[in-house]
């Protein structure tokens, strides 16, 4: 890029580092090639079709990268090397606060294609299905909403997806992270009752719990967004496809309609009701 406004590398070292370029950086030339169409003829909007749902696997994957950090600075303790930081965690929650509502306006995008160019190519598409997006379901488990009949219901996996989502129901969720963290403040954490009563205590004395009310606080934002995403999801659903099947052989957005009420931490939502 010619642009003076847009500087990838400063000047200094350009000569040791002259091998590497945007394009080889991104590794463009396979990113830009990794968008083959199913419809023949190609249909022009299947191309709008790819890129949304790879850059949504993009965007997961940077998703799991900052829970998975989250995670791990929850569950440490203070012997382990760096130590807990809840600043930290705190600011890649809010990090993928800001994702996660560019995923909700990305349907926006999407929902310029009609009904009419979907139909063009949507039946070349079966059996694959949004249902299989192995990130999506991790993403979840990570979160909390761990459930293994999802594993024995998804079809065409390879043995290394299969090896993901299994390493993902074993090791500690998000709320697991949340629920030590609660314990090593010195709190009762060892039942849901118990888990309850010491989070009216840290809600009624936020001052004392800042930084548990906090984490607490940014939590229930992902939960929060994540519920805008199916929300809208299924509506834009909805308008594409109204109550036809789903291509991977699913109930469509009757199935998505089922999802609308998974909350990913329940006993941070019935706090409200508690206060």
């Amino acid at each position: 890029m010619e642009d003076e406004n847009f500087v990838l590398f400063g000047e200094e070292g350009a000569q040791e580092r002259s091998q590497l370029t945007y394009g080889s950086y991104l590794h463009l030339a396979q990113l830009l090639d990794a968008q083959h169409f199913e419809s023949q003829p190609p249909a022009h909007d299947e191309l709008l079709f790819i890129t949304i749902h790879q850059v949504y696997e993009l965007w997961f994957q940077q998703l799991l990268h900052e829970a998975e950090t989250v995670r791990n600075s929850l569950v440490a303790t203070e012997a382990d090397s760096g130590g807990r930081d809840l600043w930290f965690a705190r600011h890649l929650l809010g990090r993928m606060h800001v994702i996660e509502r560019v995923l909700v306006q990305q349907i926006d995008v999407l929902e310029t294609m009609t009904p009419q160019d979907f139909l063009e190519f949507r039946q070349r598409l079966a059996p694959a299905s949004g249902f299989q997006s192995v990130q999506f379901r991790e993403l979840e488990f990570l979160s909390g909403a761990k459930d293994p009949n999802y594993v024995n219901r998804f079809r065409g996996l390879s043995d290394i997806e299969k090896q993901r989502l299994a390493r993902r129901l074993e090791e500690p969720s998000l709320w697991d992270g949340f629920v030590h963290v609660l314990g090593e403040a010195g709190l009762d954490a060892s039942s849901q009752a118990a888990i309850t009563s010491s989070l009216r205590q840290v809600a009624r004395n936020r001052s004392s719990y800042s930084d548990l009310w906090g984490l607490a606080e940014a939590l229930l934002q992902h939960d929060e967004l994540s519920a805008a995403w199916r929300a809208r999801h299924v509506v834009m659903v909805e308008r594409m496809i109204g109550s036809r099947t789903g291509t991977g052989g699913s109930t469509g957005s009757t199935y998505l309609r089922s999802r609308l009420e998974l909350k990913y931490y329940p006993l941070l939502w019935e706090l409200r009701s508690a206060l």
